[in-house]
């Protein structure tokens, strides 16, 4: 069941209800046990009733609760949660600070925090692959975040839509894969956004104003999780 989110409350990540009470109950531990365990070691109140409510997904833990139930349960903060979304889940599944993973980097710990309340990406080639390797992101989200999934899906709009080899080399400047790799993909791209096209006129698209195009803006419309389905790499 969906946790609401209203203005004013805080920040509330992605919460494996199911994984929660798995840990719990391979530990032995009640749900008072874990209230009292976040009580005592992390000075968060937390009722029984709050730690079922947790598991049963009537509600979810804010970050600070997310952590100190993790200590409660002797876990890495990211078995307790669902999959990252935003670079501030990614940030929580490594069990980092702000600051400890500004550091990390190498970046400002103000710029990051401005980054991850949605700033656009200031920081530098050699951060961006720190940034990769501390919290173990996927390509497709690194782009998201640094703010260069825009750009990518213009390239592969342009390859699909023109000459496809013409942007093997701009798609690699962006995405770090096997230039083989890009070659595939892209002449894939490109064969099926123009049979999608052929195959509409066919069926009596007409001049190509029609279902031919509306063919045609659906593919590219979805041509970002195209290619990184085709480059076998997780959205």
């Amino acid at each position: 069941m969906p946790v609401n989110t209203h203005a004013g409350e805080p920040r509330r990540p992605p919460f494996d209800a199911t994984a929660a009470r798995r840990l719990r109950e391979a530990l032995g531990m009640t749900p008072a046990h874990v209230a009292y365990g976040i009580r005592a070691a992390y000075g968060i109140p937390v009722s029984p009733a709050t730690v079922a409510s947790w598991e049963l997904g009537e509600s979810a833990p804010t970050e600070s609760e997310l952590t100190a139930l993790a200590g409660a349960l002797w876990c890495a903060p990211g078995e307790l949660l669902g999959a990252p979304g935003t670079l501030r889940e990614y940030r929580l599944a490594a069990g980092l600070a702000p600051d400890a993973l500004a550091l990390r980097i190498g970046m400002d710990p103000a710029a990051y925090e401005r980054l991850e309340a949605g700033g656009r990406w200031g920081g530098t080639e050699r951060q961006a692959a720190a940034l990769v390797e501390a919290l173990d992101l996927p390509l497709p989200a690194l782009l998201r975040f640094t703010g260069q999934d825009a750009r990518l899906a213009e390239l592969l709009t342009s390859a699909a839509t023109t000459r496809w080899q013409a942007y093997v080399r701009p798609v690699g400047k962006l995405v770090p894969l096997p230039k083989q790799r890009i070659q595939e993909v892209l002449q894939a791209l490109h064969a099926d956004y123009q049979a999608s096209m052929a195959a509409t006129l066919n069926w009596g698209g007409g001049d190509g104003t029609g279902e031919s195009g509306e063919a045609g803006r659906a593919f590219l419309d979805d041509i970002l999780a195209e290619f990184w389905a085709r480059a076998g790499e997780l959205p």
